[in-house]
């Protein structure tokens, strides 16, 4: 990224039945946490917080990679997940998330079908086809 942001989220996904329970343990533990934010909910009251969780339901069959026992998201679940979902990552939209996709496929070895897939279980295949075809392009002119 170029510009770095003033607040941070932290997400948790997790599977779509546990998203309930995992909120309200976390809230119970009290930390600053939403759950299925909407832009209203975080435009309205995440701006006071300095670090937030977000617990969603994770999509079946994304892209993750285990470390230690624990799962991560993968990059390219994470570019995908940039793409589709401009409301928690309304700060990485436009010429930002540009600069994020072109220097994660300079410096990384990308698995594009994998993005594509998940894109595709995130029912936004042909959009971010054509996006990565842009971001292609503008790689090959530079």
């Amino acid at each position: 990224m170029i510009h770095q942001p003033g607040r941070f989220y932290i997400l948790i996904e997790v599977d779509k039945n546990a998203t309930q329970s995992v909120f309200f343990y976390l809230k119970e533990n009290k930390h600053s946490v939403f759950i299925d934010a909407t832009k209203d909910l975080i435009e309205k009251y995440i701006p006071d917080e300095k670090e937030t969780l977000m617990v969603k339901a994770l999509i079946s069959e994304a892209p993750l990679q285990v470390i230690n026992g624990v799962n991560f998201p993968t990059l390219e679940k994470m570019l995908v997940d940039i793409f589709c979902d401009d409301v928690i990552f309304a700060a990485q939209q436009g010429s930002e998330m540009r600069t994020i996709f072109r220097e994660a496929m300079k410096k990384y070895t990308i698995n594009e079908n994998r993005m594509l897939r998940y894109a595709d279980r995130r029912r936004k295949k042909e959009s971010f086809k054509e996006y990565m075809n842009s971001i292609s392009n503008l790689l090959q002119q530079s």
